[in-house]
């Protein structure tokens, strides 16, 4: 079962956790980190299926979401400075504090769209604490388009501070993919084609708000910092490394920025590289139409990571 809150101390930060503790013999420790203007209690179902498929699950929201406090971090922002190294900072502290309490296990990094952004930059700033990543929806190829946001967001930090929500950036994203979506139902149908879904995240009191410059800005260094060359040369070109899209995904230019960071890594000498677009859905691989078969997948692949480590 997916646990109460939990509170893990680390520098500047107390980060809400939860665990899903595996079923029968462990297999692995798999660590989520979840999306933006969103937290980890969206992914119960996930931990409480991996869990039951033999893995130590640990979720926590990062800085600025959910549960987790600091004091230069309420809702929408990362922190007031370094926001890129402490949310990445955060998750190898989770990693230590998953592998003290089950040592000797592998151990596998989960994250969904702007927890794909940070799960890659943790992998190449701690390559030796993870055995495999998993990125699904995430755009690290927003180019020409992506550096010029940069520079409305250094505009409006001139104008109006650090420390309050971006004008334009949302109108350009989530505004841009609702109205993408034909005959939508909400502003939120992007999300996912099941209605239950997107009603639940418009509900909750904790998902949908407008994040500010600063993590904005922190979003982007996070975007063109990871693919690098300087940054992929740390890790092992046998890494195994999990990508996932959604083919009506608006996000990911429908599954096309999944597809060019899978050509991306190749052409960097990576070997082990496993790439699924699922065709019909939007941005919530694990709260869309067939999420229950990307799950069983994602599992599937975890075990033969587990069992080649």
């Amino acid at each position: 079962m997916f646990s109460e809150t939990q509170k893990l101390t680390v520098p500047g930060a107390s980060l809400a956790y939860h665990h899903a503790a595996a079923a029968g013999p462990a297999r692995g420790i798999l660590l989520i980190s979840h999306g933006l203007a969103e937290h980890s209690k969206r992914y119960r179902r996930f931990a409480e299926a991996m869990a039951a498929r033999g893995y130590h699950v640990y979720a926590h929201d990062h800085r600025g979401h959910g549960e987790t406090t600091a004091p230069d971090a309420p809702i929408g922002r990362f922190a007031r400075r370094d926001g890129v190294g402490r949310v990445i900072g955060d998750i190898i502290a989770m990693r230590a504090h998953a592998a003290l309490r089950h040592p000797g296990l592998p151990v596998i990094l989960f994250g969904h769209s702007m927890g794909g952004l940070i799960a890659l930059n943790a992998s190449v700033s701690a390559p030796a604490d993870f055995d495999a990543v998993a990125v699904w929806n995430s755009n690290f190829a927003v180019g020409l388009a992506g550096r010029a946001a940069q520079a409305i967001l250094f505009a409006e930090r001139m104008l109006k501070g650090s420390d309050v929500p971006s004008g334009l950036l949302p109108k350009l994203t989530f505004g841009a993919w609702g109205k993408s979506v034909p005959g939508r139902r909400t502003e939120f149908d992007w999300l996912s084609r099941l209605p239950d879904e997107v009603d639940k995240y418009i509900a909750d009191p904790l998902c949908g708000f407008d994040a500010s410059v600063s993590l904005w800005l922190d979003l982007f260094e996070l975007t063109f910092r990871a693919p690098q060359k300087i940054h992929l040369a740390r890790l092992p070109r046998d890494m195994p490394i999990h990508l996932v899209g959604g083919g009506e995904d608006p996000a990911t230019e429908r599954g096309k920025a999944i597809v060019w960071l899978s050509n991306h890594l190749k052409a960097r000498g990576f070997s082990r590289i496993s790439t699924e677009i699922y065709q019909d859905m939007r941005h919530e691989t694990l709260n869309e139409i067939g999420a229950d078969g990307a799950i069983a997948a994602f599992a599937d692949w975890c075990d033969e990571v587990v069992a080649k480590s």
